[in-house]
């Protein structure tokens, strides 16, 4: 048992190495057939330079019929591919089939009536993905269709800058069959909450709702039906939830001691799970949704807007540093499709669709999304067709869009895949199940695909998919690198929209109102509570008079008490006294008589001697 592990290890050594091998065996394979490839195309450019003539002509016809033969496909498969591309009305040109070369007779093409079908452009980073998005936006603005995508890296931005050609750009534009030309397409610029370079788009925290707002905040299912709760009280109480505020200020109010009754036949909110709703809304406001929601909010039927020369005008979100703020982009980006769906007239099939919307790095949308979220961008996807509103994901491996989304795609343009990784071999294993049956090894052929090369099948004029085609793609005629500030700046100034939603408004909305409620009741609580005060005082102040008037009868009592024995004691002193007086006035009588005063005198005389002195 102890060998195990080391048996183990060496088991597992053996077949890396293994694998190891086989992948040299590939890519040495894909350099033979890429020097192949290089060499029958260097032939074709000679060819063509000598095709002035007619016998030069059937020449090169010669040499196409020859090269239909030498790839992978024999000559009924490569039939079989131009006949399922043979599409009698309005298209968009993908490119040229490929079979060992480019084989410009033999077009494949999107009907532009199955564009309303949606679509997913899937590839490696650096294959060509943004390039496709480009083509196809150009030609779906010729054709009269407006475009939102979101401008990831601000290449797209060039949509607005006639391209430049250069002696390596016309060589491939001639050996699919383009005919290339330089071309400018009208182009409206926008930027979440004014943040960047563009109109703003905002939207409110009502009109976004408490799904899409969960699944930003990463909130699970007991917090996400909390958060339910709240938006169907404001709802409810008319309380405008303009911005984060607004939300923040319910929240707050609803586990206060004033708010707390409001929802106790809903079942209350629970401090611990509104506690992490206020940290993840901080966060995400630190991530820029502070700006993102308020108002003017965006009318979302200003994306479906054509220009006058009736081309259709491409909206390019600019979205600068989307990694750091994922959640913020896509339920964005699925919040715009959410009111597209809601807002815009069932009109059927139509004969090309109104709009259509390019969502890049769909990964994000889908990353740790819940049930009923994915339930909803399924059901937006499936219906919002009818509405005349086309979706194209733009991605690295189908496996990124869920099964449910990926069957509502009819076309799909999928770029290189690498297999560097087991994890790597597993998606291309994955991407393959995922196409119809073809005369191509795809396993082989996605990992050989050149730079603006992919493997295509797309939705035919009859709703059935067409043969699988690996396509040369068109190249696109504005400019592939990024337009100029000046050129940007200039379209934001003069777009009409600018005065419209370019200044943000704050109005009364929950957190002014609450603030007042709140305001209002602790004004009637300080107020009772001063009454309550002054009851009291009044009470002390009664009580303490009560006193102050029961001790002063008790004094008075005391003293009258007092007084009366005083006053019986004075009789009695008085009536002696009385006695006295009588007294004394009879001695007094007697002294005071003339007898006594004349003997008196003469005793007091004869005792001092006086009468001699005299």
């Amino acid at each position: 048992m102890a060998d195990d592990p080391v048996k183990q290890a060496q088991e597992a050594a053996a077949a890396a190495a293994e694998a190891a091998e086989e992948l040299q065996a590939q890519a040495a394979e894909a350099v033979r057939k890429a020097e192949e490839a290089a060499a029958l195309a260097k032939a074709a450019a000679e060819a063509a330079a000598d095709a002035s003539t007619p016998a030069a002509a059937e020449t090169v016809a010669a040499k196409s019929a020859a090269a239909a033969t030498s790839g992978p496909l024999d000559q009924t498969q490569v039939d079989a591919i131009r006949a399922g591309y043979a599409i009698e009305g309005r298209t968009l040109e993908i490119g040229a089939l490929v079979n060992g070369e480019a084989l410009p007779d033999v077009p494949v093409r999107i009907p532009l009536a199955m564009t309303n079908r949606h679509g997913l452009v899937a590839g490696a980073t650096g294959t060509g993905k943004t390039r496709t998005l480009q083509v196809l936006a150009e030609q779906l603005s010729s054709h009269g269709v407006a475009v939102f995508a979101a401008d990831i890296k601000g290449d797209l931005s060039g949509v607005a800058t006639p391209g430049e050609g250069n002696e390596k750009l016309l060589a491939r534009t001639e050996g699919i069959g383009q005919q290339w030309t330089p071309a400018s397409f009208p182009t409206e610029f926008y930027s979440l909450g004014g943040v960047g370079r563009g109109v703003p788009i905002r939207a409110t925290i009502s009109g976004f709702g408490p799904l899409l707002l969960s699944k930003a905040l990463g909130l699970n299912e007991t917090q996400e039906s909390s958060l339910g709760l709240v938006f169907h009280y404001a709802n409810t109480n008319n309380l405008a939830l303009l911005d984060l505020e607004d939300l923040r200020a319910v929240l707050a109010y609803l586990v206060s001691d004033e708010g707390k009754p409001e929802l106790e036949g809903l079942g209350g909110l629970s401090k611990a799970t509104v506690g992490v709703i206020l940290r993840e809304l901080i966060t995400f406001a630190d991530q820029g949704a502070d700006v993102f929601f308020g108002e003017p909010e965006i009318d979302t039927a200003e994306f479906l807007r054509v220009a006058s020369d009736g081309r259709g005008i491409i909206s390019l979100l600019e979205v600068p540093g989307v990694a750091d703020k994922p959640a913020l982009y896509s339920t964005f980006l699925m919040w715009l499709l959410a009111d597209l769906f809601t807002d815009l007239p069932e009109v059927g099939d139509l004969d090309q669709p109104k709009l259509v919307f390019f969502f890049d790095e769909a990964h994000l949308l889908f990353a740790d999304a819940s049930k009923d979220f994915l339930a909803q961008i399924t059901q937006t996807v499936r219906l919002i067709r009818s509405k005349g509103v086309g979706v194209f994901f733009v991605t690295q491996t189908p496996k990124d869009v869920p099964a449910d989304v990926l069957a509502q795609l009819g076309s799909r343009v999928q770029h290189q895949l690498r297999a560097f990784t087991p994890d790597d071999a597993k998606a291309l294993r994955a991407t393959v199940s995922t196409y119809p049956k073809s005369g191509y090894d795809l396993e082989e052929a996605l990992t050989q695909l050149g730079t603006g090369e992919a493997i295509v099948t797309v939705m035919n004029e009859k709703g059935a998919p067409s043969p699988v085609a690996w396509t040369r793609l068109r190249a696109p005629q504005a400019s592939m690198s990024p337009s100029p500030d000046a050129v940007v700046d200039a379209a934001v100034a003069a777009s009409p929209l600018t005065a419209k939603y370019g200044t943000g408004i704050d109005r009364e909305s929950a957190h002014e109102i609450l603030t007042k409620k709140l305001a209002d009741a602790a004004a009637k609580v300080d107020a009772q509570a001063a009454a309550e005060a002054r009851a009291k005082a009044d009470a002390e102040f009664a009580k303490m008079q009560a006193k102050i008037q029961a001790d002063a009868a008790k004094a008075d009592k005391k003293a009258q008490a007092e007084y009366d024995r005083l006053m019986k004691q004075t009789s009695t002193t008085s009536r002696s006294r009385s006695s006295r007086s009588k007294e004394k006035s009879a001695l007094e009588q007697v002294l005071g008589s003339k007898t006594t005063q004349n003997v008196l005198t003469s005793v007091i005389t004869g005792i001092f001697g006086m009468a001699r002195r005299k």
